[in-house]
């Protein structure tokens, strides 16, 4: 079996290298086929010249000129994968990527559509300050009364998904930044995907790289995370846009369309 491991990049040019043959060197000690496309997001650095500068054949470098958000970053690689499974995981190493393999053996384990690297795994091991854990707890419990979602974490950047979930569910997308995990797991279940569990992830964080605010609410990131999850809200239950129904007010981006980018579609 085939995966597909996206990588979102942005002013990153110092590490990326390095972060992406670590992400190879480990994912070639699996059992697992495998291709890693990283996607520079309209990065005002070098992060794009330094990517393009690995000769793995198993990686693979894209990017555009403007950014437009770690959220259409993944979309635009997922509309490039090959593999019957489809990964993505953050850039910067704060997450080992020796869980991407642990997550696609419980894809197999439970035969699911969709499995969530988890800080609140009982097998998890975290290292990241208490606000930020507080700020996660309450963003989780939204996600919870809105959604419905059985998950204890959906915002760790470490998930894989059965390829025809992302086949259903990448057409109706819109959010570009940093609530497009809420929102791919939300459509899912609105579509009958909901074999969706959890695995354990290992993430030390360093605070000192991160642009995360120790005052979440002054924190524009945040704020604008929390306008797209209630947007998210008010499309999936009041407009019933991500419908088959709906299939017309879809925002289409040929750029973003799987079956044209994987060449689906002559």
């Amino acid at each position: 079996m085939k995966v597909s491991i996206i990588v979102p990049i942005y002013k990153q040019e110092k590490t990326i290298k390095k972060d992406l043959e670590n992400i190879a060197h480990v994912m070639s000690q699996t059992r697992w086929d495998f291709e890693l496309i990283g996607v520079v997001d309209g990065s005002p650095d070098n992060s794009f010249e330094e990517a393009k500068k690995l000769k793995d054949p198993h990686i693979k470098i894209y990017g555009y000129e403007h950014n437009k958000g770690k959220g259409y970053a993944i979309r635009y690689g997922m509309a490039r994968a090959s593999g019957e499974y489809i990964s993505f995981i953050d850039a910067g190493m704060d997450i080992d990527p020796n869980g991407i393999s642990m997550l696609l053996e419980h894809m197999e384990w439970y035969d699911a559509d969709i499995i969530v690297g988890s800080k609140k795994h009982p097998a998890s091991q975290i290292n990241y300050h208490v606000i930020r854990q507080l700020y996660s707890c309450i963003y989780h419990l939204l996600v919870r009364i809105l959604f419905g979602l059985k998950l204890k974490d959906t915002q760790t950047g470490l998930k894989v998904f059965k390829r025809n979930v992302m086949e259903k569910v990448l057409p109706r997308l819109l959010v570009k930044q940093f609530a497009l995990d809420v929102e791919i797991l939300a459509v899912a279940k609105k579509l009958g995907f909901d074999r969706i569990y959890e695995a354990p992830v290992k993430i030390n964080l360093d605070e000192g790289n991160s642009s995360f605010s120790l005052f979440p609410l002054f924190d524009k990131g945040i704020q604008k995370m929390v306008i797209d999850t209630l947007a998210i809200f008010y499309r999936l239950n009041i407009l019933g846009y991500y419908n088959d129904a709906s299939k017309r007010k879809w925002i289409y981006d040929k750029d973003l369309d799987m079956r044209v980018n994987t060449g689906e579609l002559g």
